[in-house]
């Protein structure tokens, strides 16, 4: 055989091949991960610990501490927390006297060790600075002499006079040194806005000048462009809360279609309720209403603020103590489960519970409740191609269902992990997690394979990571968790 025909059969060869290999496709794998019914701790969500952090003991009985700075316990190790749910959040809560015990001196190392132990603890920190309380819990000493002895005001929960131009200038100072310090720390998971009235709470904030109540936040507004804000226009002493919202740059509508502006310059701030679970009238005799059933359904409507959870989160806090509703309150399971219900209505995201112990009768209770809590993601099914070529294109669906009541509001990344002995690639997804509303989710994609991958098989496993580390952060309701927090989907070839 001469050479030409020898080399006319050789590029016939070489061309059937190259024609089997173009012909070859890829064989449609499809998963349908189990769903699990654990309880999952993830990011920025779930009940927070108060004044404390995980592993820390709770409080005994049914009472709890305040607006003091925290008292830090001996930590052995252990982040369990004994009869009280697991948290990534931990809740401080302390007054302006603590903050700046002399003037224009800030006690920023009380700051850092709380941000520094909640890390430590796997939490964030959520934080209000509170200008004052009630009894003996006043504004700073300094401030005190500055404006004299406290008189009575329009709302008997002030202990000083706001409209006096010196509060905005050194309460309203303070939040603005804070925000200059702490204004997108990794660590600080919110901050509340808070301008007067006891505990910080806003009580008589309706009463305030348009010009102070204005000025008051705007000290949190300018200065925290970062960091989560959470308002509290629903104490239900205002009659129409709406005018809290009305006039500022706080993102608001209401149902007859008007609303607070539109544009890049509104912010979108979460509300969080401060009496959870309050059901009775006794304990408001001069008012004759319930939170639970009066103040909130209203507020939150009236206020503007019912859409919000969309964009920011919604937190609450306990009226009282689990054993004080126990015991005292004597509530059964029904009005524990139209409590729980009603904040699940209402898009809770967060809970404090005061770091007091959840009664084991409601133990049951409470771990349903954390199901649906914020978000919670279970990967429905997953279709990808049993190969694919290197510089080509990973073609991939996916149905997800968020069962919570709320999105997940940072910026976490859905990925793809490539791994075999050889090599571990991770491919960043375009998808907005932010946009994953409760129900239904569908995310189809085409990711690049890079033209250096090493030929052979993989493991293909997918995973919500951080934007920055590319860590798996959240976890997943679904089976099939790997020890470093991937799921793995399957076998898949790179040819």
């Amino acid at each position: 055989m001469n050479n030409k025909l020898m080399s006319l059969y050789l590029v016939t060869f070489l061309l059937g091949i190259i024609t089997l290999q173009a012909q070859e496709k890829p064989v449609l794998i499809k998963i349908r991960p189990k769903e699990i019914q654990d309880v999952l701790t993830n990011p920025g969500i779930g009940f927070t610990t108060f004044q404390r952090f995980n592993g820390d003991s709770l409080n005994s009985g049914d009472r709890w501490t305040e607006g003091l700075p925290i008292v830090y316990q001996k930590f052995e190790g252990d982040l369990t927390n004994k009869n009280y749910p697991q948290t990534t959040i931990a809740y401080f809560r302390v007054d302006w006297s603590f903050m700046e015990p002399e003037m224009d001196q800030y006690n920023w190392p009380m700051i850092d060790k709380a941000l520094r132990t909640a890390a430590e603890r796997g939490q964030t920190l959520m934080l209000r600075i509170a200008p004052f309380e009630e009894g003996v819990k006043d504004v700073p000493a300094w401030y005190r002499t500055l404006v004299g002895k406290e008189k009575k005001g329009p709302s008997f929960k002030w202990r000083i006079d706001p409209e006096d131009p010196t509060y905005v200038k050194y309460f309203g100072g303070l939040i603005k040194a804070l925000g200059e310090r702490y204004d997108g720390h990794p660590d600080l998971e919110s901050v509340d806005v808070s301008i007067v009235g006891f505990w910080g709470e806003g009580d008589g904030s309706h009463l305030l000048s348009d010009h102070t109540r204005l000025a008051l936040l705007n000290c949190y507004l300018d200065n925290f462009k970062k960091t989560p804000l959470t308002f509290q226009p629903l104490n239900g002493d205002a009659p129409d809360p709406g005018v809290l919202v009305k006039g500022t740059p706080i993102t608001a509508s209401w149902p007859d279609g008007r609303n607070n502006g539109t544009g890049p310059q509104m912010r979108y701030l979460g509300y969080r309720m401060d009496c959870l679970g309050d059901m009775t009238t006794d304990l408001w005799p001069e008012k004759h209403w319930s939170h639970m059933t009066d103040i909130y359904p209203r507020d939150i409507v009236k206020s503007g603020m019912s859409e919000v959870w969309k964009k920011s989160p919604v937190t609450m806090e306990i009226c009282y103590t689990f054993l004080h509703w126990l015991e005292t309150l004597k509530y059964d399971e029904k009005t524990v489960n139209y409590i729980f219900g009603e904040a699940l209505k209402w898009h809770i995201t967060s809970f404090n519970a005061k770091s007091s112990a959840v009664p084991e009768v409601w133990s049951p209770l409470v771990d349903k409740w954390l199901n649906r809590m914020g978000y919670r993601f279970v990967l429905r099914k997953f279709e990808y191609p049993s190969f694919v070529i290197r510089q080509g294109q990973l073609s991939f669906t996916s149905l997800w269902e968020n069962l919570g009541v709320a999105p997940i509001y940072k910026d976490y990344k859905f990925a793809i992990r490539l791994k075999n002995s050889q090599k571990t690639q991770i491919l960043s997804t375009s998808a907005d997690l932010r946009t994953w509303l409760p129900g239904d989710i569908v995310h189809d994609e085409n990711l690049y394979i890079p033209y250096d991958m090493p030929l052979g098989t993989y493991r293909l496993e997918i995973a919500i990571v951080s934007p920055v580390t590319f860590e798996p952060r959240i976890k997943l309701a679904i089976s099939g968790k790997t020890e470093d927090g991937w799921y793995s989907m399957g076998d898949i070839e790179v040819k």
